[in-house]
């Protein structure tokens, strides 16, 4: 072990030193000779002490601080490995000639990041069935115990095959669509899925078409990649193909939800879905599907998955178990053209190699064991009635102001004021009501916006969702009656 020099020798050394062994900077439960370290350090970099200036004797600090001299000895060791300090043998050890500069006082940060917020109709709140939660739980336990070599080295980009087997069985049977395992790839979501394939099949600047009105979150997730986001209108038999085709020819790819267009619930039709797979057949572009609440249909069977109809020709398909489960599992997927499985992966690989394996197994057990089944059924019921309560309540307490269609799919609702009541009415009326949800105005881009919210009612109390919505319809009439008022007075 170097000797470290003890300082035995007189010198100009500072009889106390500005020692803070309590503050922040200090690991409780830490040795002796490692909080004299951080307060040394601590010491050293705040300035308190100047380069080149002595450290007293081992002897010294001991009795100064009540630490053993074995622990000082130890501190000074690490000082001077991690070049605070120098040593000289017969003359001491010195604070180093060059140290760091002295930290900036620390500053109230300039943007505070706000946790979304879970009132009702906060949209992405989901409920599991509580024997669903007690056969996920009994799977994480037996997976854990079995734990395998699979978890110890980075695994396939794509995922397990395990899960990715199960979810293809689980899209033939729910979606139509028919797929092998290789095909699948596991994501943490559907933005997640949407960057890694945009990425691989996408040039910088390339065009892609998203409907207006939209989801926001999917429109910033395109422009943040390097992408240019262009609006397409949205009418009763969803994205209107031959405006994307006027607003951007050139376009690579479109991104669509066409099962449950988000927001306004409309389901593309047949001959616009077609009409949309032959624009991108002969434009050589990609849709993707974002299918994002298909598992939730409450009245009549869904139309084929644009994917199914397609035979994942042109198509990518995106989905998620963050609603049919919940979104702390942070587990997704996208079923892949067979011309992109190669470029997608690759593309995966860069962006963070594979995804994570401690839950795949658990959730394969949930789709092959039929518990994932059950508890879809089991909260559906849950949420056609939390719908039901929530429009009922809307349409009757809002006396006319609100329209409100009852979707028949989904985990959200529209309430409209008409067309002709301006947009600040519906700000008003929300911020009043001290709302969740969205307004309906902030989901559109350049096509003129309507007035009115996006509300959520899954994962929310049926007495809760009456109580917000009879509150959101009082402050709604009340904020048209004042705008009444101020345009009879003007």
């Amino acid at each position: 072990m170097r000797k470290i020099p003890t300082n035995f020798a007189p010198s100009p050394a500072k009889a106390e030193l500005p020692l803070d062994l309590t503050g922040p900077h200090i690991i409780a439960g830490a040795s002796s000779a490692h909080r004299l370290y951080q307060a040394l350090c601590d010491m050293i970099v705040s300035g308190l002490v100047k380069p080149g200036e002595p450290l007293p004797p081992s002897r010294t600090l001991a009795k100064q601080t009540g630490f053993r001299r074995n622990a000082v000895v130890t501190a000074y060791e690490r000082l001077i490995a991690d070049g605070l300090a120098d040593a000289t043998v017969g003359s001491g050890t010195f604070v180093a000639a060059r140290i760091p500069a002295p930290a900036a006082e620390p500053k109230e940060p300039k943007a505070m990041v706000e946790a979304p917020r879970q009132g009702a109709f906060s949209l992405g709140c989901t409920h599991i069935d509580e024997r669903a939660v007690q056969r996920f739980r009994a799977f994480v336990g037996r997976r854990m115990r079995a734990f395998g070599p699979e978890h110890l080295h980075y695994g396939d980009p794509r995922g397990s095959r395990e899960l990715r087997a199960a979810i293809a069985d689980h899209l033939l049977s729910a979606r139509g669509l028919r797929c092998d395992p290789d095909q699948i790839m596991l994501t943490s979501g559907t933005l997640h899925a949407l960057r890694i394939v945009l990425s691989a099949i996408l040039k910088s600047n390339d065009q892609v078409w998203c409907e207006d009105p939209g989801y926001p979150a999917a429109r910033k997730t395109i422009s943040h990649c390097g992408y240019r986001a262009v609006p397409v209108p949205v009418d009763e038999h969803g994205i209107r193909v031959a405006k994307g085709r006027t607003a951007a020819s050139s376009a690579r790819a479109a991104y669509v939800t066409p099962s449950h267009q988000f927001p306004l619930g409309v389901q593309m039709s047949m001959p616009r879905r077609l009409e949309l797979l032959d624009w991108a057949r002969r434009a050589g572009a990609f849709v993707l599907e974002d299918d994002y609440d298909s598992e939730f249909r409450y009245d009549g069977a869904p139309l084929m998955s644009l994917a199914g109809i397609d035979h994942l020709q042109r198509v990518i398909y995106m989905g998620t178990f963050a609603k049919t489960l919940f979104p702390g599992l942070r587990i997704g997927y996208c079923a892949l053209p067979e011309r992109l499985i190669a470029d997608v992966t690759a593309a995966r690989a860069a962006l963070d190699r594979f995804p994570g394996t401690l839950m795949e197994g658990a959730v394969a057990d949930m789709l092959n064991s039929g518990a994932f089944a059950a508890n879809l059924k089991r909260v559906r019921k849950l949420y056609r009635e939390a719908r039901d309560a929530l429009a009922e309540t809307l349409e009757a307490a809002s006396d006319g102001a609100l329209s409100v269609p009852v979707p028949s799919q989904g985990l959200h609702l529209v309430a409209r004021f008409d067309p002709s009541v301006e947009l600040a009415v519906a700000a008003q009326a929300k911020q009043a009501a001290g709302a969740e949800g969205w307004l309906l105005a902030d989901t559109y881009s350049r096509a003129r916006p309507l007035p009115g919210f996006v509300l959520g009612f899954s994962g929310h109390a049926v007495p809760q969702l009456v109580a917000s919505a009879e509150r959101l319809a009082l402050e709604s009439r009340g904020a048209l009656r004042a705008r009444s008022k101020s345009a009879r007075r003007a």
